[in-house]
């Protein structure tokens, strides 16, 4: 395959950045597109310029460090992460445009990577249980009702990597913020917590500048792990229950 690339280059946070392009030939439909980016930067070295920055890590759809707007669409046309798509989802010939995620919560630091720091804040927040350090206790010592469970797995898989920011026309953070109290909140080991969680990271989410939910549905479409739209219901209510029972505002 034969492609056309237009790529976010930015030397660094404080500096302009504009779309450069670059021409890529003998790409494998089977290649992923991180492999692909890997085989432009490899070019890029060898005529001594200075390679695409982006983030990634296990490469596995897992960490979620992968983080690009490919044509407009995070993590790219079809509902996985960046390193999981291949390039048979694009045509020999293709023009692909990549940029990095558009939040101003979500400074570019170079090129394609982003300060996604600010998710690490909204979990230190509150994203923890009180558990008493030692052994780990019994796996059967604490009863959990299947629905319970599974409601908690489900938000478990967000792996935090801003795609629903990303997708979001106004740089929300609900659907990440709601996975991580909801997966939480529905379990007793988390029960303490319940009210200053929900309190203490919507709050925090405030403070990092995300803009605010107006139930587009951008955020679950592009989810890589179908965290569902309904999650955000479930945050709000648990937010009105905190805020009622705590006075707090």
């Amino acid at each position: 395959m034969k492609l056309t690339l237009r790529v976010w280059r930015q030397r660094n946070a404080d500096a302009d950045g504009a779309m450069s392009t670059y021409e890529v030939d003998g790409i494998s439909p089977d290649m992923s597109f991180l492999e692909m980016l890997d085989t432009l930067n490899e070019e890029l070295i060898l005529k001594g310029e200075d390679p695409v920055a982006f983030d990634h890590d296990c490469r596995e759809g897992i960490c979620g460090a992968c983080s690009l707007v490919i044509n407009g669409d995070a993590h790219g046309p079809e509902r996985t992460t960046t390193c999981q798509l291949h390039m048979r989802s694009f045509r020999d010939g293709d023009t692909i445009d990549i940029e990095p995620w558009r939040a101003s919560a979500f400074p570019v630091v170079k090129d394609l990577v982003v300060d996604r720091s600010a998710f690490d804040r909204i979990i230190q927040a509150g994203g923890y249980i009180t558990a008493p350090t030692g052994a780990a206790p019994e796996a059967h010592a604490t009863p959990v009702p299947k629905p319970d469970a599974d409601f908690a797995f489900e938000h478990a898989e967000c792996i935090g990597c801003g795609a629903c920011v990303a997708a979001c026309p106004n740089g929300a953070a609900m659907l990440f913020t709601s996975a991580k109290i909801n997966h939480l909140n529905v379990l007793p080991q988390g029960a303490p917590e319940r009210e200053t969680r929900v309190l203490d990271m919507v709050a925090q989410m405030d403070e990092e500048g995300f803009g605010g939910c107006t139930l587009t549905g951008e955020c679950a479409t592009a989810c890589p792990k179908g965290i569902p739209l309904v999650s955000i219901t479930g945050m709000n209510k648990e937010w009105l229950r905190a805020t009622r029972k705590s006075g707090r505002r």
